[in-house]
């Protein structure tokens, strides 16, 4: 099963997407069509919009896919997609895509949990190592997950509110920062310094996380400035917004190094691109754990793509992963629920 050939499709929130890979990291094909400009002026995702441009793309960026890689459908030996979690509408698009392909050619199924997805986007920069941690973190999720070999998946720490993407957004907006504002937080952050104090997030559980409450602090903080009329730097109250909610990232993951002691941690989601928490687990978390290899996936691997559900389905499709024709989306799928074939 080394040389499969998959065929992936993702469309979980606003990027349309299709890849071909050949075994678990060979990319014969990769092409994304997203929507962010779309949205630039609602600051935010509409999902009834993303839904629609999906039904335009999708066509397209299956057909481009395929030319990239000069083959066909029928060359393919499975289609993998993307079931959850994320916008329903969007999931629908992308999973009906898939299910039309593989009735017409007669090619399995490949259900991909879509942080599986991104997890296995380090497999582009080296073989997977196990047992691995990986440190997820994107606009919808944060979480610690624990894998002791190729396929099986343990949440040991989420969320208990916001995920740390969807945060950075929101204090984009109050500061009035183009969208996706985490992006853009993370550039003004390297103007400024960490001078301003912020509420530090308080979790329950040894690996949770918590963003919501240092979100408060920002807008409160923004608030009283105006209700005072006190001046503020945005550029530094941007780094001690950074600065705080990365401390608050990495604190439970090295609880997790430790306790764990896995021979790889991979970083994985649309805020592993930034430019901060890859420079901390570089300089400061990689040093104090020698046994551990740590990698950092290339920026085009991070945000929302279907080469990353390629490589996560061809190992699903090895470990015997199959959908039928009654396959749905999922915008509540659990990572690590039905893998097993």
């Amino acid at each position: 099963m080394s040389d499969t050939v998959i065929l992936a499709i993702e469309s979980s929130c606003d990027e349309t997407a299709a890849a071909i890979v050949r075994g678990d990291s060979e990319l014969l094909a990769n092409v994304v069509a997203t929507q962010i400009d779309v949205y630039k002026e609602f600051g935010g995702v509409v999902p009834e919009v993303a839904s629609r441009i999906h039904v335009e793309q999708i066509s397209m960026v299956i057909a481009q896919a395929l030319s990239q890689a000069h083959m066909t459908c029928a060359e393919v030996d499975a289609i993998a997609v993307t079931q959850g979690p994320g916008l329903i509408g969007s999931l629908h698009v992308g999973v009906q895509a898939a299910k039309t392909l593989a009735w017409a050619y007669h090619k399995p199924l490949v259900p991909v949990h879509h942080i599986a997805g991104h997890i296995y986007a380090n497999a582009f920069v080296t073989k997977l190592r196990f047992p691995l941690l990986a440190l997820v973190v994107s606009g919808g999720h944060t979480e610690l997950v624990y894998m002791r070999d190729e396929w099986s998946f343990e949440i040991l720490g989420t969320t208990q509110d916001d995920a740390i993407g969807e945060a950075g957004d929101k204090v984009g907006r109050v500061l009035k920062l183009p969208y996706p504002g985490g992006v853009y937080v993370d550039r003004l952050a390297k103007e400024g310094q960490n001078i301003y104090p912020l509420a530090k997030p308080k979790v329950q559980g040894e690996y949770d996380f918590s963003f919501s409450g240092l979100k408060s602090s920002v807008l409160q903080f923004i608030a009283r400035c105006e209700r005072n009329h006190e001046p503020f730097k945005a550029a530094d109250l941007a780094c001690s917004y950074q600065e705080c909610a990365l401390q608050a990232l990495l604190a439970p993951t090295q609880k997790a190094l430790q306790n764990y002691q896995p021979k790889m941690m991979v970083l994985a989601g649309g805020v592993a691109a930034n430019s901060r928490l890859r420079e901390l687990i570089q300089t400061q978390i990689a040093p104090t754990y020698p046994h551990t290899e740590f990698i950092i996936p290339p920026l085009s691997c991070c945000t929302d793509n279907a080469a990353m559900i390629a490589v996560a389905g061809s190992v699903a499709y090895r470990h015997g992963v199959r959908g039928d024709f009654s396959l749905s989306a999922d915008p509540g799928f659990i990572l690590g629920e039905h893998i097993q074939g």
